[in-house]
């Protein structure tokens, strides 16, 4: 936890908390890094599974274009109140899930999470399938978190994984 951000009676927040904060968060944000380097953040909706974090875009969108040049990003998630709730950041590589169990999982738990409104689903050939369209789903695993807590006070916690999270 830094001290520097955290009020003096503040507690890091444990890992399996914020793991069920990421599972039922409804909403993200990513932000990739254009090739001239000017940053770019979109909102997105995503599952946690399996300790890392799944989202979907089209081929021709930005984001997409932009991990094709370079995988690094964060994903955040929280709350926009400034004393309330726990914002989380996560930084690390989106790779381009192509195995189709993962992505058959990820599709299930994408309707399970969301409904028809974002119901997903793989096709005998793999392909990722969301209301016609066949979007790319790239995977985040994140090398570090961070936690910044703002109820009954604020904590700045972070977690560094040098493998994969538990």
């Amino acid at each position: 936890m830094d001290p520097r951000y955290s009020s003096d009676d503040a507690q890091p927040t444990p890992w399996p908390d914020a793991v069920a904060h990421l599972r039922d968060a409804e909403l993200f944000w990513v932000s990739t890094v254009r090739p001239d380097g000017r940053p770019h953040v979109t909102p997105v909706v995503g599952v946690w599974l399996d300790d890392a974090f799944y989202f979907s875009c089209g081929p021709e969108e930005q984001k997409a274009k932009n991990l094709a040049a370079g995988p690094h990003c964060a994903v955040t998630t929280g709350c926009n109140r400034w004393a309330d709730g726990l914002d989380i950041v996560l930084h690390g590589d989106a790779v381009l899930v192509r195995d189709r169990q993962v992505l058959r999982r990820v599709a299930d738990a994408h309707t399970a999470k969301y409904g028809s409104v974002w119901a997903a689903e793989v096709d005998d050939d793999g392909i990722f399938r969301m209301h016609g369209h066949e979007p790319l789903v790239y995977q985040v695993s994140p090398a570090q978190a961070l936690g910044f807590g703002k109820t009954g006070g604020f904590s700045h916690t972070r977690w560094d994984f040098t493998t994969e999270p538990a």
